[in-house]
């Protein structure tokens, strides 16, 4: 079994947004962020074309980036809860409906 791209992609988000903040150490939590990224991009890769592929991407590392400035305005847990729903709802729309459908 499979786990959805749109899981991977939220729990790496919020995982290492937290890995960060509770450690102290924000290389760490740029780690669960890359590996996150990385397992999400293998599967975006078997499943879409490069375009979609290089978008979702985009998309994944586009949201860490939106939510520092998005904290400043709304909050760390609002802020990082709402990337992170959009980039999984991005990566079902584009990746997992289409293998559920299956």
């Amino acid at each position: 079994m499979r786990i959805p791209t749109a899981a991977i992609a939220a729990g790496s988000l919020i995982g290492g947004w937290q890995v960060a903040r509770r450690t102290g150490i924000r290389p760490l939590g740029g780690v669960v962020l890359a590996v996150g990224g990385a397992l999400a991009g293998r599967e975006w890769a078997r499943r879409t074309s490069p375009a979609v592929t290089g978008a979702l991407v985009a998309t994944y590392f586009g949201a860490f980036g939106l939510s520092h400035p998005l904290a400043k305005r709304i909050g760390g847990w609002p802020s990082v809860l709402t990337v992170s729903a959009l980039t999984a709802a991005a990566s079902y729309v584009a990746a997992d409906r289409q293998v559920a459908d299956d």
